[in-house]
């Protein structure tokens, strides 16, 4: 059973609580602000920009710096509301859009607003958040068309270029870059795509212009994981992972594999990681999407990184050789070590490929998977000796490649 929790200073407003009974209604969200006119959406803009607001879709990017872009560009313009959620470990998406539908589709207006869009999409692929959304806008007049566009449930479907290809009527795969959505997005069109908790703390640093630091400094996270309860947190930046740890009952972890598959495993010292992109940076870790997997003392690293592999080379979209090749033999290789077959090539091989590989793809897959290896063959050394020889309980089974270790029940 999942948990829904807050860790944000008592009265301070989360996106997480209070939560409402049956989900966010429209009564309730007028009478706390939402949907309040936006006189002056430069000030807004100036606002989120001061509190340093960043994208909540992984890779942590200034949200006024891509919003000022799409303002600038010439001609008509489109927002996007990113709800596919394509880490496996990772709820966040989805209970914003089932829980707290007019919260996000209040960001998306105020997005149109600053941009100067005046049209919109919402991208999703779970059936329960399109009910949820649709049912929402029924309530309300944005003064904006929008449209919900549902798709097909992949690792790779939410990736921005990816995302402008569906909405164009293509296949939910990435594109070759530049150009950038900013600059010729859906119909050739600027285009923002925005996650949805992005656009969620927006609307929320509109209504709570003098809380908007801690809205743009706190983040959603899901932990996960063997010996402890799967949970969806509200953090204030910087809190420690021990914190979290301690509170969902996985103290005695020794290692988390962070930002869903993107951070890379971490294992001594993992309890003083702070939750903020630039801490985590400097440790040479990243935040991500904000799902943390934590390895119990039963769990074998290794297992988990050929896991891991394996799940992003079934979700490659194919269309990148480097991908396919890449992804496909560090999962290989992986696998000859856990089951006690690696030699020294077989480490060699992974080294090379782990630091040649990344930024090769048309997106950040390949580059997860090698982070994975990385980050699997720089910490835990002495794990990797210990498979010299068959023997290992946790590696003894093949690797499924459909995430099922990572994957969390949305609350």
């Amino acid at each position: 059973m999942t948990g829904v929790y807050s860790l944000l200073p008592e009265g301070r407003s989360g996106l997480l609580s209070p939560e409402p009974a049956g989900g966010e209604d429209i009564a309730g969200y007028l009478a706390a602000g939402g949907y309040a006119p936006l006189v002056a959406p430069g000030r807004l803009l100036d606002r989120i920009a001061a509190a340093g607001l960043r994208g909540r879709g992984g890779a942590g990017f200034p949200a006024a710096v891509k919003l000022r872009a799409v303002r600038d560009a010439p001609g008509p313009r489109v927002v996007v509301a990113n709800g596919e959620e394509g880490e496996p470990g990772s709820v966040k998406d989805r209970w914003l859009l089932r829980h707290r539908p007019h919260t996000v589709l209040d960001g998306l207006r105020l997005a149109a607003a600053m941009t100067g869009a005046e049209r919109g999409h919402v991208y999703l692929s779970d059936p329960a958040s399109e009910r949820a959304v649709r049912r929402a806008l029924t309530e309300c007049a944005l003064g904006l068309r929008i449209d919900v566009v549902r798709t097909e449930h992949t690792y790779v479907a939410g990736e921005e270029s990816a995302v402008v290809r569906r909405l164009d009527g293509g296949p939910a795969l990435p594109t070759a870059k530049p150009p950038r959505p900013f600059e010729s997005g859906v119909g050739g069109a600027p285009t923002l795509v925005a996650n949805v908790e992005t656009l969620a703390r927006l609307a929320r640093i509109n209504t709570h212009p003098d809380e908007a630091d801690v809205v743009a400094a706190a983040h959603l996270v899901t932990l996960a994981g063997g010996g402890g309860d799967a949970a969806l947190v509200e953090v204030p930046a910087g809190t420690h992972l021990k914190v979290l740890a301690d509170l969902c009952g996985y103290g005695r972890s020794e290692a988390v594999l962070l930002g869903g598959m993107f951070g890379g495993l971490y294992g001594e010292g993992w309890r003083d990681l702070p939750l903020d992109h630039d801490g985590l940076r400097t440790t040479g870790a990243a935040l991500g999407c904000g799902a943390l997997h934590f390895l119990g003392p039963e769990d074998c690293p290794v297992a988990v990184a050929v896991e891991a592999a394996s799940y992003l080379g079934a979700q490659s979209a194919r269309q990148c050789g480097v991908c396919v090749s890449g992804t496909g033999a560090m999962a290989k290789a992986l696998s000859a070590v856990a089951r006690g077959e690696g030699n020294p090539d077989t480490l060699d091989q992974l080294h090379r490929w782990s630091s040649q590989l990344p930024g090769r793809g048309a997106c950040a897959l390949l580059d997860a998977a090698a982070r994975v290896v990385a980050t699997l063959l720089d910490r835990f050394p002495d794990t990797l000796d210990a498979h010299r020889s068959p023997g290992c309980p946790g590696c003894a089974d093949p690797a499924p490649e459909d995430g099922r270790r990572f994957t969390v029940p949305v609350p």
